[in-house]
């Protein structure tokens, strides 16, 4: 799906005229794409968007429609519109693999090139990576708290667009739920689809019996039936047992009932043993009703007998303390022969310059111990000294036991691919190996551990010499 390269802030338009304008639009640019606070308050995110955003890269271009409408505009010079019918991405990038384990600080996409091709991808890259990445790391904490039973996406009707509710249904999948009511979602990236009937079903028959009957009859062999429109435990049940039985009779199975109202623990403990009785314990219990990692957590402890968690609008909205947004930034750090970085009146949010690598600190028996960001060409081993980024202060030695690996990779150069992108299901199962290997605690849903993140001594000594520099210069001191 091509993505139009006027999907983007007005102001990328405005500076990338100026750069051109002012002979600067070719001058070598490094930029970073990263945020500042870990999603839900938690402890990690998941990283989501690149194969979205690399297909965007690929393909983009300005047709002529989009010229005219940007020359009527009226604010642009001819020559600036005829500079963007030949503009292309022709950067690179690096990136983790999608799927990975990701946290606060540390950049996720680095992209390389000329300031106006890196600087105009901005806003497009943050739509992308910001909404993806959010969403993988809401299904993965779903996922972790609905244990050994599963996650049904169906946000589609409650997702930000048609847009939206697809770029959900594929960043929940790599986050760990992986199935989806989304068809069309189903279609394009190969998530398997699952489904039951609405209410209204029920309704439109004389009776509930008839209708679950219709329903079987349609679907003799994954017939799920809604059991809360009248009383769940009243109607709905009995009335599921007798198509059950009668499933049963004709040589078929049903599939399962779904619950989407009430006390689910209780209902679900009440559902699941009348069917055990019955000789009837294939039958699976599906929860609905406004669910979320709490919720699902909640519903185990309690005793709760669910099979399947059917999550919509908590995980399509990524509602939640601490969600709504990842709040990813995009910000300059070097600049021709130049390491740059954006200060405040804060230090300790100085944003951390120039090129750079993302180590990763892996103990002998495979578990992650600590991510280090050092300088591109820095040198750092086991037993090195590494600093805390909000606090200069703070240091520690990465355990000389530890093995550092890259957590990052070139993924696109010159514009071009640098290798064939993998499946979506192995990004999900990438996912799934990375969160097993977090120290423990991490997955916690309230007051996790919180995995570290350090500088090296290298990265530490530049950022704090621009900072006196431009503290300096500006009269910030």
């Amino acid at each position: 799906m091509r993505y139009s390269p006027l999907l983007t802030d007005l102001y990328e338009l405005t500076m990338l005229a100026g750069y051109l304008e002012q002979g600067m639009h070719e001058r070598p640019a490094v930029f970073d794409l990263f945020f500042r606070h870990n999603p839900f308050n938690g402890s990690y995110a998941v990283f989501a968007g690149l194969e979205t955003a690399l297909c965007y890269l690929e393909q983009f271009r300005f047709e002529d429609e989009e010229l005219s409408y940007l020359e009527g505009l009226g604010i642009f010079p001819k020559n600036f519109i005829s500079y963007l019918e030949t503009f292309r991405f022709k950067g690179s990038i690096t990136a983790p693999a999608e799927g990975s384990v990701v946290f606060a600080r540390e950049p996720l996409l680095t992209v390389e090139g000329g300031l106006a091709e890196a600087q105009f991808i901005e806003t497009a890259l943050l739509n992308i990576i910001n909404f993806q990445t959010l969403v993988a790391t809401k299904a993965a904490r779903i996922n972790h708290a609905a244990g050994e039973g599963t996650v049904l996406e169906f946000g589609l009707r409650r997702a930000q667009g048609p847009n939206g509710g697809l770029s959900e249904a594929r960043a929940a999948y790599i986050g760990g739920v992986r199935s989806t009511s989304n068809v069309m979602a189903g279609m394009r990236y190969g998530i398997p689809v699952r489904g039951t009937h609405a209410h209204s079903w029920i309704m439109a028959f004389p009776d509930e019996l008839t209708a679950f009957r219709c329903y079987a009859d349609s679907f003799p062999d994954s017939s799920v039936l809604l059991i809360d429109t009248y009383d769940t435990l009243k109607s709905g049940l009995p009335n599921a047992l007798m198509v059950a039985r009668e499933l049963k009779e004709k040589g078929h199975q049903l599939v399962g009932v779904r619950i989407d109202s009430g006390d689910l623990a209780y209902l679900s403990r009440q559902v699941r043993a009348a069917f055990d009785a019955a000789g009837l314990p294939g039958v699976k219990i599906l929860a609905s009703n406004e669910l979320d990692e709490y919720v699902i957590d909640s519903i185990r402890k309690e005793g709760g007998k669910v099979d399947i968690y059917g999550v919509g609008t908590r995980l399509a909205t990524c509602a939640g303390e601490g969600g709504g947004a990842l709040g990813g930034v995009y910000k300059l750090v070097r600049i021709g022969d130049e390491p740059k970085l954006k200060v405040t009146s804060d230090v300790s949010k100085a944003t951390l310059p120039d090129r750079k690598k993302v180590l990763r600190a892996v103990a002998p028996d495979g578990s992650f111990i600590q991510d280090i960001i050092t300088l591109q060409d820095e040198e750092i081993a086991p037993g090195a000294m590494v600093y805390d980024p909000a606090n200069p202060l703070q240091h520690v030695r990465i355990p000389a036991e530890a093995r550092l690996v890259l957590i990052r990779e070139p993924v696109m150069e010159r514009g071009t691919r640098c290798a064939p992108s993998p499946t979506l299901e192995n990004s999900a199962d990438h996912a799934s190996n990375e969160l097993s290997r977090l120290p423990e605690g991490c997955l916690r849903l309230v007051n996790p551990h919180i995995y570290k993140v350090s500088i090296s001594a290298g990265m530490n000594s530049l950022r704090m010499k621009l900072v006196t520099q431009i503290q300096s210069r500006y009269s910030l001191t």
